[in-house]
């Protein structure tokens, strides 16, 4: 079969428009959930007391600070040190208690509406034997 330019160039255009077609469809699916202030989350809660550098990139202790680590769902930049939730804060609300916490971390296995607090932040507001709470969560500044 003899393959003229014409036929090689639609033959390029038609691959090409397709994998960009793909590209497109696909960036959807990795990117950050907006992060609106003040905006009520019903989710989950659990806590963990890990210490090392947070991915805010300052050192922590989740067994003796307060913090929350949230979601990677909405962190938005390549280098998670410069991104812009390290400067926001957690409101946490569970059966009439509430808290306000520090974000310093991202929790790789939480989905959008679930949160990891550190232990202390935990105990503030369930003992640590009940492990996971459903809880109302916002971000605030």
């Amino acid at each position: 079969m003899r393959v003229n330019a014409r036929t090689a160039a639609t033959a390029l255009a038609v691959a090409t428009a397709t994998a960009l077609a793909g590209l497109a469809l696909a960036a959807p699916a990795g990117a950050a959930t907006p992060v609106v202030i003040g905006s009520v989350h019903h989710g989950t809660a659990t806590y963990y007391n890990d210490a090392g550098i947070g991915a805010c990139g300052t050192a922590l202790n989740a067994a003796s600070q307060n913090l929350v680590a949230i979601s990677p769902v909405y962190w938005t930049t390549a280098n998670p040190n410069n991104d812009p939730v390290c400067g926001l804060k957690v409101q946490v609300t569970f059966q009439g208690k509430s808290i306000t916490v520090p974000v310093r971390d991202k929790c790789p296995s939480c989905a959008a509406g679930h949160i990891d607090l550190s232990q202390p932040a935990f105990a503030q507001l369930a003992a640590l034997a009940k492990g996971v709470i459903t809880v109302d969560w916002k971000f605030v500044k």
